[in-house]
C-alpha cells in the first residue's frame, strides 16, 4: 500500500500516514511559469494499491487539477488500484439544477475523477448523499457523526442537550446524531434563503428553552446561517449554543462572524486545512479526522468492512 498527498491538506495526509505507520510517497508538485501543474512521482508504484489524499477545497480548481494529474500519473506508472481520498469534495453543493441553463457540476467532477483513472473514491460527509450515484466506481462516504458524538459525550454529557438542524435539509443528519446521543430531542431552524450565502432565520421548530443546543451541519462557508441560527436559539431561551461542522470552509469574514456571534463554540474537523485565523480564535476548535480516514483506508486495503465504522 502507498499513500500519496497533494498540497491541499498535507498536515492531514501526514497524520493519516502516522496512523497507518507508513511514509508518504515521495512525489513533487511543481508549476511552470504559466501556472500549469506538473507532478512527478519519485518512487516505484507499479502493482501497488495507492491512496491519494487531496481535498478539493480553496483554491478548488487548482486542488482538483492536482488530484486529476496525480491520478493520471499513477495510472501511467502502472499502479494496481488508485483510490481518491477526498476528505472534502468540492462542487458538492452543485448537485442539481437550481434553475434553467445551470450545470450539475458535482456530476461533472465525478466524471473527471473517474476518467482520470481512479478506481475508487473515499470521502467524508458528502453535502448530498445522491452524489455517490454520480460515480460509476465504488464510493465510500464516511460520516463525521462518530467523531462528533464522541466529543459531545466526552464534554457535554452533564448538560440537557438538544440537537438542532440549522435548516430543514439537514434534519436527517441531525436525527442521526440525536440517535447517537441517547435519542436526544430535536429542533429545527426554519429559514428562508433569499440568495446564495445570505440567510434569514424565520422560526424555531421545537422548544429549546433551558436547553444546551448542539447544531450539526456538514459545511460552514460564510457562517452566516450558523450565526443567525445561534442568535435565534438564544433569543428563544436556549442556555448555550455550540455548533459541530464537518467541513470548515470558513471563507471571507466567517471567522469574524463566529467571534462576534452568540455561539459558545464552533467545532470543525480538519478535512480542510484550517486557516490560521480560525486556529487563533478562542471560539473555534478542531477535531482530528485522521484516525477515521486512516482506519477506512486500512480496511479498504485489507478488503474488510468500511460500513462498520459508523455502526
Amino acid at each position: 500500500m502507498k499513500l500519496m498527498s497533494g498540497n491541499s491538506n498535507l498536515p492531514l495526509a501526514t497524520e493519516i500516514a502516522q496512523y497507518l505507520g507508513i511514509p508518504l510517497t515521495d512525489a513533487s508538485v511543481k508549476r511552470f511559469a504559466d501556472d500549469e501543474i506538473f507532478i512527478e512521482i519519485h518512487e516505484n508504484v507499479r502493482g501497488e494499491d495507492v491512496f491519494v489524499v487531496q481535498s478539493t477545497s480553496h483554491p478548488a480548481n487548482d486542488n482538483l487539477m492536482e488530484l486529476l494529474i496525480s491520478i493520471d500519473a499513477l495510472r501511467r506508472a502502472s499502479a494496481k488500484r488508485i483510490t481518491a481520498v477526498i476528505p472534502y469534495f468540492g462542487y458538492a453543493r452543485q448537485d442539481r439544477k437550481p434553475g434553467p441553463r445551470t450545470p450539475i457540476s458535482a456530476k461533472l467532477v465525478a466524471n473527471l475523477i473517474t476518467e482520470a483513472g481512479a478506481d475508487r473514491v473515499l470521502t467524508v460527509d458528502l453535502h448530498a448523499g445522491q452524489i455517490q450515484g454520480f460515480f460509476d466506481i465504488p464510493t465510500d462516504n464516511l460520516f463525521g457523526a462518530p467523531v462528533i458524538s464522541e466529543d459531545i459525550i466526552k464534554r457535554h454529557s452533564d448538560k440537557d442537550i438538544m440537537v438542532v438542524s440549522p435548516d430543514v435539509g439537514g434534519v436527517v443528519r441531525a436525527r442521526a446524531l440525536a440517535k447517537r446521543l441517547d435519542n436526544a430531542p430535536l429542533a429545527i431552524v426554519d429559514k428562508r434563503r433569499e440568495q446564495a450565502g445570505v440567510s434569514e432565520v424565520m422560526n424555531i421548530i421545537g422548544d429549546v428553552k433551558g436547553r444546551f443546543c448542539v447544531m450539526i451541519d456538514d459545511i460552514a462557508d460564510s457562517a452566516g446561517t450558523l450565526c443567525n441560527a445561534a442568535d435565534a436559539l438564544i433569543a428563544a431561551g436556549a442556555t448555550d449554543v455550540a455548533a459541530y461542522i464537518t467541513h470548515g470552509v470558513l471563507s471571507g469574514k466567517a471567522v469574524e462572524r463566529v467571534n462576534a456571534s452568540s455561539l459558545r463554540k464552533l467545532i470543525i474537523t480538519d478535512t480542510i486545512r484550517t486557516p490560521q485565523s480560525a486556529l487563533d480564535s478562542d471560539k473555534i476548535r478542531v477535531l482530528p479526522i485522521a484516525p477515521l480516514l486512516g482506519e477506512a483506508i486500512k480496511r479498504i486495503a485489507d478488503e474488510s468492512s468500511v460500513s462498520s465504522l459508523w455502526d
